[in-house]
């Protein structure tokens, strides 16, 4: 069940509803948030209130043109929140006016008369305010009555999880780790646009993606399971980068589903909804000296992705 989206702190919330607040940008929503959201939800059970998060549309990143690009469309972080039991999601809309407001404002404005929490649950890197100078003791502070819970940050091999991490781990192309730390396939989904159709004729079909994420892993071949409009997941092999060895300008995603003939047509996916999780980075790319040494190469990319996928 999505929770209800209340699109700015404005308050829509009733009087009396004093939520169980958490307070971030939640991006990716991954392994370490999850701790954090358990546990804003299992306090919320507790006092019968409502577990919301409030959070940023769009990112403060995005606002000031620094980046970096976001894990999640905001559509797909508000199910999720929603499937880890969240019920009220709060998008405030950020500005660089907003950005400015000091972090006395934020507490006594934000907290203290628009949302009014029964308790919050925040995590260890909580910051908010001009230069984010106010934190959970600023809280504290400001509003002794209100109590403040601080989740400890997950550790995966020593270091912090965290979304900086799981970026980087995508810009490199190790899809694995950046799984391991969101607890799932980083996956991306776009339609299906027309190609070259240079892949039926070497043999192996191709779906050309246009995706709609802002964060693609790095170039390379990468062992796959594609969802075609919201059905279920098939075994397939991806394609990322210019194809150095055929075209070598621009950039694009190609995705062969290996599925028994007659279960796509060659036409049939066209302006459909292709959702791609990567599952194993196979190799990166390579120019290969003609197309039958592509070919052969294709071939093995296929056998091994198959092996990865079971």
């Amino acid at each position: 069940m999505e929770p209800v989206v209340l699109l700015s702190s404005a308050s829509r919330l009733s009087r009396d509803e004093h939520p169980v607040l958490s307070v971030g940008n939640f991006d990716g929503v991954h392994a370490g948030h999850r701790v954090l959201l358990e546990r804003l939800v299992a306090r919320a059970r507790e006092l019968g209130r409502p577990a919301m998060v409030y959070t940023f549309e769009p990112t403060p990143q995005a606002v000031f043109g620094r980046g970096p690009h976001r894990i999640l469309p905001i559509e797909d972080k508000v199910t999720l929140l929603g499937k880890l039991g969240v019920d009220q999601v709060c998008l405030e809309r950020f500005s660089p006016a907003l950005a400015a407001r000091s972090p006395e404002w934020f507490v006594q404005e934000v907290l203290g008369r628009r949302l009014r929490p029964a308790a919050m649950v925040v995590g260890h890197d909580f910051r908010f305010g001009a230069d984010r100078g106010g934190d959970h003791r600023t809280v504290s502070e400001l509003m002794p009555q209100l109590p403040i819970e601080v989740v400890l940050p997950l550790s995966r091999d020593g270091r912090i999880v965290s979304s900086t991490r799981i970026r980087a781990c995508l810009r490199d192309g190790r899809v694995g780790d950046a799984a391991e730390m969101l607890g799932r396939p980083y996956a991306i989904r776009g339609t299906v646009v027309r190609g070259d159709r240079r892949g039926r004729q070497l043999g192996f079909p191709t779906a050309n993606l246009l995706p709609d994420a802002e964060l693609i892993p790095a170039s390379g071949v990468y062992a796959v399971r594609g969802r075609v409009d919201g059905n279920g997941l098939l075994p397939g092999v991806a394609n990322l980068g210019a194809r150095p060895t055929v075209d070598g300008e621009s950039f694009g995603i190609e995705v062969h589903l290996m599925v028994s003939p007659g279960h796509f047509g060659p036409d049939e996916l066209y302006g459909r909804e292709l959702e791609m999780h990567f599952v194993r980075r196979i190799r990166s790319e390579v120019r290969f000296p003609d197309l039958a040494a592509l070919t052969a190469q294709i071939a093995q990319d296929v056998a091994k992705a198959r092996a990865i996928l079971g």
